[in-house]
């Protein structure tokens, strides 16, 4: 039983936690977003948590799971990338650095060079998935059903920032694990950029309205 310590004593509360995170690949680079509550079964613990991070210039890392795992991971992978860089004057490609953290952090060489935008997922038990979409976490299931519907190569970035924003939104209204805001990060190959931390009440307004245009759309036509 997850509840109790190696030695039989249980544990001050219940570890369940959740989250939503997601990133998708379109024309003009690369998206990474994701919701800021940190919970504890179900305490808010924290409404402004940091869920992705910047590991080089072009990479950026989110995570899902205990939040002190996640920052301990982070940590370790920012050290041996740059640690990396200093040592060969180049940093670690993506696919390197994702088998580096699949192989538990031990000393690896990457040897590939970087021939565009990778998304991939690593998994706790090391297992590595590449593709052009991928989201993660208890609001995972939420968030597809947007992305899926609505994801494709050719958005713009404006469109490309507000599906992020609503698939998150979308998770939040359902997911009680996440919430309070949405972070977003930019990725193309002059770096990273992060984008302004957006309150979920403020997209909450922005799906009344674009309901709100759907019906004018839809009377037009009648």
């Amino acid at each position: 039983d997850r509840q109790f310590t190696e030695e039989g004593t249980r544990r001050p509360f219940p570890l369940s936690h959740g989250t939503t995170t997601l990133g998708f690949i379109f024309q003009g680079g690369l998206i990474a977003a994701a919701d800021t509550r940190a919970s504890a079964k179900g305490l808010v613990s924290c409404s402004s948590t940091q869920k992705i991070s910047p590991i080089h210039s072009h990479l950026v890392v989110t995570c899902s799971g205990s939040g002190a795992d996640c920052m301990m991971w982070r940590r370790i992978l920012t050290r041996e990338t740059r640690l990396y860089q200093l040592r060969h004057g180049r940093c670690l490609s993506i696919r390197g650095t994702a088998k580096l953290l699949s192989f538990m952090l031990h000393p690896f060489k990457g040897t590939e060079v970087c021939d565009g935008p990778k998304l991939i997922y690593v998994c706790s038990d090391g297992a590595r998935l590449q593709g052009d979409l991928f989201s993660v976490g208890s609001g995972s299931p939420y968030a597809y059903g947007v992305l899926d519907r609505e994801q494709r190569w050719n958005l713009s970035k404006e469109e490309a920032f507000s599906l992020a924003r609503e698939a998150v939104f979308r998770a939040t209204h359902r997911d009680a694990y996440s919430g309070n805001n949405v972070d977003l990060f930019h990725i193309t190959d002059q770096g990273w950029q992060k984008k302004e931390r957006v309150d979920l009440k403020e997209e909450y307004y922005r799906d009344i309205e674009r309901k709100a245009n759907k019906v004018e759309e839809r009377r037009k036509f009648e």
